[in-house]
């Protein structure tokens, strides 16, 4: 199987989860919404290892921006968007990434630098080939390191995102699920 983008889009839409969020995203009214993370790169794994599309998919990550930074707008959007999900009986994760800054450091104790979009939010994951979302205003695929990763299963750190421990521990949670998944220990060449 050769990926391509829409190869991840059928196998991603192959999770009916994944089709009834997008086709309900547009109703939240937010600028830059992209569905991310695992209910995407995940499918391609399931889809590889025989498995059901939304096996072992934890939440559904959806990331928008918007400038208003007050803790108030986001918990607006995250109610509007329980509402809009909450017959799916799953998690349905919405976050501003242009607040991200303000709440990481005392969740993670490290700082994060301020993000200008909700790309850069997908362009901050710790494992690099994961970076994957789909913008729902577009219906395009964003995926700043291909989807080769993905495909072949690989898992390398992100240079954006340095954090070895971290993402050692991400990568090893992974590969617990898909055990024939590759981590490409930080530091070392392909």
């Amino acid at each position: 199987m050769t990926l391509t983008v829409d190869t991840l889009i059928e196998l991603a839409m192959a999770n009916p989860l994944n089709a009834q969020i997008t086709a309900r995203l547009p109703d939240l009214g937010v600028q830059q919404c992209m569905l991310t993370a695992g209910c995407l790169f995940q499918a391609v794994w399931n889809h590889q290892a025989n498995l059901p599309a939304d096996q072992g998919v934890k939440d559904y990550d959806v990331f928008y921006f918007d400038t208003d930074l007050s803790y108030e707008a986001e918990d607006a959007v995250i109610r509007a968007a329980q509402g809009l999900f909450q017959d799916l009986g799953v998690n349905v994760e919405v976050r501003n990434q242009a607040r991200v800054h303000l709440w990481y450091p005392d969740r993670f104790g490290r700082p994060y630098l301020q993000l200008h979009s909700a790309r850069q939010g997908v362009d901050r994951y710790l494992v690099a080939g994961t970076c994957i979302a789909l913008d729902i205003t577009t219906g395009e695929v964003y995926a700043p390191y291909g989807l080769e990763d993905v495909e072949q299963g690989v898992l390398r750190i992100n240079p954006l995102h340095p954090e070895p421990q971290l993402f050692l521990h991400k990568a090893r949670s992974y590969q617990a699920r898909w055990p024939w998944l590759r981590i490409v220990e930080p530091g070392l060449a392909k």
